[in-house]
């Protein structure tokens, strides 16, 4: 090959590569406005996909709740990057729902995977916050045989703490309810509010625990200190709305959170629309 095709050849190269790179940062910006479907679509367009357009793929499918597909992709984006935590992480969250929406014969088996990639990701990550909670979570609800237990999550305590009190405040709390220690749950969890007074996000994990109890007027002041601090936070009006239809009152209101809810600009981060959408269902009666 002469000098001027390999030229040729390496422009052509490099136009493809700039390309590709456009249209993975287009499919993330639809990704980050919840346009899963559109994303989807420009991601079709890469030919040659690397693990970040493989892992945003994923991440499309996981929150359309195609968790095999979403595996799939995720799968493809580890093996080729297997020291990315992101990648782990997020293919412990798809085999998790993989295993929530499948048979009780399959179930097991995407549970462990689940357990496996969150513990990677921890291992590759000590300071990654997200995995070390969703590590948690599984320990504390995933029976002994798939590799659960609260002596576990007990042992991840000074793993959080080391990266955020608060969240290490949080966590003590569940164990404790867990326990049924309630008042030593209550306990860390006014805690957690004093070491982060100004996150709303503390008040709403606050109020669905007094909703746990039973103690619904606690509740409403703690989700009304919530609106007070970020009355436009999605997840906030979302968390007012799900309390309401929970223990059954106003649900008007709830409709009209609910539909404000879908009104807003969400972020991957929020729960899902197909989830409100179910409790607006509920609260119309439907």
């Amino acid at each position: 090959m002469g000098v001027r095709a390999k030229t040729l050849w390496s422009l052509i190269f490099a136009a493809a590569a700039v390309a590709a790179g456009a249209d993975l940062d287009h499919a993330r910006k639809l990704y980050n406005a919840t346009d899963f479907d559109g994303s989807l679509r420009v991601l079709e367009s890469i030919q040659q996909k690397d693990s970040a357009a493989l892992e945003l793929t994923g991440l499309n499918y996981f929150m359309l709740a195609d968790y095999k597909k979403a595996t799939e992709n995720l799968e493809k984006a580890a093996a080729a990057e297997p020291s990315n935590p992101s990648y782990n992480l997020w293919l412990a969250r798809a085999f998790g729902r993989r295993a929530e929406t499948s048979s009780f014969i399959t179930a097991p088996g995407f549970a462990s995977k689940s357990r496996q990639y969150f513990e990677k990701a921890v291992a590759l990550d000590a300071k990654n916050l997200d995995a070390l909670n969703d590590l948690l979570e599984y320990y504390l609800e995933a029976p002994g045989f798939l590799g659960g237990g609260v002596e576990k999550a007990e042992g991840l305590i000074p793993r959080i703490a080391a990266v955020s009190p608060r969240d290490a405040e949080s966590a003590q709390a569940r164990i404790a309810e867990k326990h049924k220690e309630y008042s030593k749950a209550e306990a860390h969890l006014r805690h957690a509010i004093e070491l982060a007074p100004q996150r709303a996000g503390v008040f709403v994990e606050f109020a669905h625990f007094l909703v746990r109890q039973g103690r619904i007027p606690e509740a409403d002041q703690n989700l009304a200190h919530a609106e007070k601090i970020a009355p436009d936070n999605p997840r906030v009006v979302y968390a007012k709305a799900d309390i309401l239809i929970r223990t059954n009152r106003n649900l008007p209101q709830a409709k009209q959170l609910l539909e404000r809810y879908l009104s807003l600009p969400l972020t991957p981060d929020d729960p899902p629309r197909t989830d409100a959408q179910k409790l607006l269902k509920k609260a119309r009666g439907l």
